[in-house]
């Protein structure tokens, strides 16, 4: 009985992928404080929130962004590839997300026109002198 016991306290190995990406996250960690803030304050809290409220909010948000890449890296193995759309699949359900991603992927879109154009027009007046 003892092995047994003995046997499930042990840790995993340390070529598990788990620690290691632990690891990844506590490097990265503060990477996005200084938005969650200004995001806090736009939504009504306080200018300087406590450092633990945004460090909790950062971890919550790496984790809901890590669990839906992983999700999304699932559904494109099918096909070999990641598209655009495989998170919107994922979103489909979440009416205001839908909306909002779609709205970010057409002024994308514009933007790049937009660009393309710009570019055009300077290599018009270049060639032009």
């Amino acid at each position: 009985m003892h092995n047994s016991s003995s046997a499930a306290a042990n840790p995993p190995p340390p070529s598990s992928s788990k620690p290691s990406s632990d690891a990844s996250l506590k490097r990265k960690r503060g990477m996005f404080q200084k938005d969650l803030q200004h995001m806090m304050y736009g939504f009504g809290d306080d200018p300087n929130p406590l450092p633990e409220t945004v460090a909790l909010l950062e971890d919550i948000v790496v984790e809901y962004v890590t669990d839906l890449v992983h999700k999304a890296q699932d559904i494109a193995t099918k096909r070999g590839k990641l598209l655009t759309e495989d998170f919107l699949y994922l979103v489909r359900k979440d009416t205001p997300k839908l909306h909002r991603c779609t709205e970010l992927l057409s002024m994308n879109e514009e933007l790049k026109q937009a660009r393309k154009a710009f570019e055009v027009d300077e290599e018009k007046l270049a060639t032009g002198d």
